[in-house]
């Protein structure tokens, strides 16, 4: 393969995540940059940086300069504001530049986790029972206990805690309140389910794989919640990071891994359609697979899920590099195809949304 290529990300600087001590997930894209980087000189491309600072009017008349075959899209939003994530994409199909990963209303949509949870249960897909939460309408929770907290529109598990974890109304309203004021999407309250969890990665356009599943197993003590908190992908000293261990390809009979696979499928071709894409699913108690989240453009760093699931499908990682760059590169005819919920009427998932902010 010889292309030139920009890589586009966003350069890291000071931002809202520093006061939460989550500046480690901001400063990771530059793990993925290098490793990217380095895949494409072995792929013998010419291959370019370019990192992206606000204000985007700026950014953007730098994305309008570069004259390359693709541009590899690692742009994760400018820190600490996740929603300008979809910004580079847009931008980039409005200049007609190829462009690797998935389209900027996907992105867009998996932003909002309660509208991709509308369309889920629409579409007949298993997934928690939520509530949009604030302080002030704490009192009309109806989900029970145990419940996970967490912002509505913030990615990397930014805000996941052991605290997380509501077993009571005291806690429930202590974690709505930190959410409340500490992101600006406000909080995301969903029925905790506690059963064995994988997560998939999807890559295509019209013709999609399923690459090897992972499972997330907790070797935690008891009073410790199993959830993949902040602290167990990005602080390696903690207890959450030392007790969490994924395995890849998960140990899971046929029939259980082509249950999964297909589960991370339909949800791709429901909500992403094109690109490449993780999904996060977890058991409950009926041994029932639920999507818990769905994630376009994953972090792809070498010991991260999507590049992990790449190499036990036998891939090395300049391959893996090298597939998202052909999928970004296919004819054009795909493009037109949108999945599903982008072709149902938006106001329709945005009056459904709302009624779970007011139930």
């Amino acid at each position: 393969m010889r292309k030139s290529v920009a890589i586009v990300y966003n350069e890291p600087h000071p931002s809202r995540y520093d006061n939460a001590h989550e500046e480690k997930a901001v400063l990771g894209v530059l793990d993925a940059v290098n490793a990217v980087h380095q895949a494409l000189i072995e792929l013998g491309c010419e291959a370019t940086l370019l990192p992206l600072v606000p204000p985007f009017e700026l950014a953007r008349r730098k994305l309008a300069a570069l004259g390359v075959d693709v541009v590899f899209n690692l742009f994760e939003g400018f820190c600490g504001e996740p929603e300008t994530e979809a910004l580079v994409p847009e931008a980039l199909a409005e200049l007609g530049l190829f462009y690797t990963g998935c389209h900027a209303s996907i992105i867009r949509l998996a932003l909002d986790k309660a509208k991709v949870k509308v369309i889920l249960k629409g579409a007949g897909i298993p997934t928690p029972d939520f509530q949009l939460l604030n302080p002030q309408t704490l009192g009309t929770f109806r989900l029970g206990y145990p419940c996970i907290v967490k912002p509505r529109g913030e990615d990397a598990s930014h805000g996941i805690s052991a605290d997380s974890l509501a077993t009571d109304f005291s806690s429930l309203e202590r974690q709505v309140r930190a959410i409340t004021e500490s992101y600006n999407s406000g909080a995301l309250v969903e029925r905790f389910i506690g059963g064995r969890e994988f997560n998939a990665t999807v890559m295509g356009n019209s013709q999609c794989v399923v690459l090897p599943v992972s499972e997330i197993v907790y070797s935690l003590s008891p009073e410790i919640p199993r959830i993949l908190t902040f602290a167990a992908k990005w602080e390696p000293d903690s207890t959450y990071f030392k007790g969490t261990k994924v395995i890849c390809p998960a140990e899971v009979s046929e029939e259980e891994r082509e249950y999964i696979a297909s589960n991370a499928l339909a949800a791709f071709r429901l909500l992403v359609g094109s690109g490449y894409a993780r999904m996060d699913m977890r058991m409950d108690e009926n041994g029932r697979l639920n999507v818990i989240e769905v994630n376009p453009n994953p972090d792809i760093s070498p010991d991260t899920g999507a590049a992990r699931q790449s190499a036990a499908a036998g891939m090395r990682y300049s391959e893996f590099i090298e597939k998202i760059i052909e999928l970004a590169l296919e004819k054009e005819e795909h493009d037109g195809q949108n999945p599903p919920h982008v072709r149902r009427r938006q106001t329709g998932v945005d009056a459904d949304t709302e009624k779970y902010a007011r139930i």
